[in-house]
């Protein structure tokens, strides 16, 4: 199996021993993303909202770099500190993604790195 490394300035550097995503085929696994700004590694500052916007734009970026968009995304995963935020990740999901939607998951979860609030992983599939 031959594995191809993607890594983009524009979504924020592995803090620990990961690869943002890896290729192997037409197959991409996203890493999973916090609300970090890229250029400053720090904490995306606002409310819950725009936490989640980082996220997704991250996600996007991390896409982007290996040839594809949020809308090659097949599954996606959400881990949520406090799932009350539930209803406000399916609003804004709504906007960066169309229809037919990926499959997905969301999990409530006591910590996350960082100590966001919110995290997100994705498995892509490219066209041939």
């Amino acid at each position: 199996m031959q594995r191809e490394v993607i890594q983009t300035d524009k979504a924020p550097q592995a803090i620990g021993t990961y690869s943002q995503a890896v290729r192997t085929g037409n197959t991409v696994y996203l890493s999973g993303q916090i609300p970090l700004v890229p250029e400053s590694m720090e904490m995306a500052e606002g409310n819950m909202e725009a936490q989640i916007r980082r996220v997704f734009d991250n996600l996007s970026a991390v896409a982007a770099a290996a040839g594809g968009s949020l809308d090659n995304i097949a599954k996606l995963n959400i881990f949520l500190t406090d799932l009350g935020h539930f209803p406000l990740v399916n609003q804004v999901m709504a906007e960066y993604f169309q229809e037919p939607y990926p499959a997905r998951a969301a999990v409530g979860v006591a910590a996350l790195p960082k100590d966001a609030a919110v995290e997100m992983d994705a498995i892509m599939v490219l066209n041939d």
